[in-house]
């Protein structure tokens, strides 16, 4: 049999199922994403021995606690932060470039994941150097229902280069278009 993993047990946070952390430990999360989105260059960093793989997937082992808090609390300012001026972002509805492009097309989805009554979790996660990779569903608070699922591959260039690609599979079961109401609360 093969050994199983826990992929949080390297993590400031484990958000493998959807249970809330304290709230101490999500505020520091949410000032951590600050700091670390104002750390992101314009221009995408190389690889050097002074900025080297480890220390790159190392910096996204730190985000990551810190993006699933974001989506969680709904801070679209935050999830926008994350990504690189010129992102590219592959999934079923297209091709989209650039931080203004991805953030258009995923203010829909992160309103339907962050709304009231729904909690998402992110089961399995893994690091290999600038590469994230993530498995993710969301559930009804009242039902226990999956309301949507999904993974997605980032690469992620530490917190000086941020997500400079993202690829993404969803499939949404119920709240497909979000409310009105909802996406003001996420723009707030």
């Amino acid at each position: 049999m093969t050994k199983r993993t826990k992929y949080y047990s390297e993590l400031m946070a484990d958000y493998s199922k959807p249970e809330l952390i304290a709230n101490e430990l999500a505020v520091e999360l949410l000032r951590d994403a600050e700091i670390y989105i104002s750390q992101r260059h314009d221009v995408l960093p190389e690889i050097t021995s002074e900025y080297s793989l480890e220390q790159v997937e190392q910096e996204n082992k730190h985000w990551w606690p810190t993006h699933c808090e974001a989506l969680r609390q709904g801070r679209g300012d935050i999830s926008a932060g994350e990504y690189a001026n010129s992102i590219v972002y592959l999934c079923a509805d297209g091709y989209f470039y650039g931080r203004i492009a991805a953030t258009n097309k995923q203010v829909n989805w992160w309103a339907i994941l962050a709304q009231p009554s729904v909690t998402i979790a992110w089961p399995i996660v893994m690091f290999n150097g600038e590469v994230v990779y993530c498995e993710w569903n969301c559930f009804d608070d009242e039902t226990n229902q999956v309301i949507a699922k999904g993974n997605e591959t980032l690469l992620r260039r530490g917190h000086r280069g941020a997500c400079y690609l993202k690829c993404e599979q969803l499939s949404f079961y119920r709240d497909v278009y979000t409310s009105d109401q909802l996406l003001y609360w996420l723009r707030r």
